[in-house]
């Protein structure tokens, strides 16, 4: 008899339990307050409670760097009651031209700016977009620490980090790190492999997973690989009625680390949809099918 995978239910993240799946504004930034908040609101509706963002988001925009936070930031000017519905996570130090910037003095004032950008005296959770390699742990944890005593940031998380990295921190912090944030897909499946999901596990950590549709690349595969993985993720669509999206998020959320995808797109009408995510179940046999067919190589 084939046993399904258990159903996805809400994640803790540092005492607040949000919504199996997160919406992401990495494309947020550059569009009028209207159409702002009819995406904050299809969210809502769609059960949504995690909501992420990161000061370098819309620095492909007009608004440049900033402009993400600095229009959700108007959002709340314009209705305050969105900020205290949702759990509000960031990013910081990434600066165009760098890259990297994780001293003490830059990630204070990455904090401090994100804040004002976003007309709040507090994030739920901060995350360190990316590893400076010339930063010492026991720098970056310093400036965290203060920040985080000084009420600033709820939680503390690292995204696109290695476990090693992750560790390396950890040790020189006397709170915990509670969320790794990287890249996982049926296309992108080093998750699996290198650590991140066995340290989240072991540790406790919420997985936040960006790019969960390979960077929007099984939306029409332009490989074999895409293509059959795709074919895969349609037959579990058809059987349940919903999108390829769908069934992707539900591959995806299957894993016991109880990875959050982060929907991408800013489509109000697609946003509603998420969901659907919630209805195909996955057995065994299925979800190892598909991972494997993305391999390209059976498993022993």
């Amino acid at each position: 008899m084939s046993v399904h995978l258990p159903a996805p239910a809400a994640v803790d993240i540092a005492g607040h339990a949000v919504a199996p799946i997160a919406w992401g504004m990495w494309r947020f930034a550059g569009v009028d307050l209207a159409t702002a908040r009819a995406r904050i609101d299809a969210a809502f509706e769609a059960g949504v409670t995690l909501f992420d963002t990161a000061d370098i988001y819309g620095s492909d925009t007009p608004g440049g760097f900033g402009s993400a936070e600095t229009l959700l930031g108007e959002v709340f000017a314009d209705a305050p009651g969105l900020r205290e519905a949702m759990v509000l996570a960031t990013k910081g130090g990434i600066i165009p031209g760098v890259p990297y910037d994780s001293s003490a003095p830059y990630l204070a004032s990455a904090i401090d700016a994100s804040l004002r950008r976003l007309r709040t005296d507090r994030v739920e959770l901060w995350q360190i977009h990316r590893p400076d390699l010339l930063a010492h742990p026991q720098e970056v944890a310093r400036a965290l620490e203060e920040a985080h005593r000084a009420g600033k940031i709820g939680a503390i998380g690292v995204s696109n980090f290695t476990p090693a990295q992750t560790s390396a921190l950890a040790r020189f912090l006397p709170v915990p790190l509670v969320s790794h944030q990287s890249e996982f897909s049926p296309l992108h499946l080093a998750p699996l492999f290198d650590g991140l999901f066995d340290q989240s596990m072991e540790q406790g950590m919420a997985f936040l997973a960006w790019s969960p549709l390979g960077g929007g690349r099984l939306g029409d595969p332009a490989d074999e690989r895409g293509q059959a993985v795709a074919a895969l993720l349609d037959a579990k669509a058809a059987e349940h009625g919903v999108s390829r999206a769908a069934a992707t998020y539900s591959w995806v959320m299957a894993h016991p680390a109880r990875p959050i995808p982060i929907v991408g797109t800013q489509k109000a009408e697609r946003i509603r949809e998420i969901p659907q995510a919630f209805i195909p179940r996955w057995t065994r046999a299925e979800w190892y099918a598909v991972l494997q067919i993305a391999m390209g190589e059976r498993l022993p």
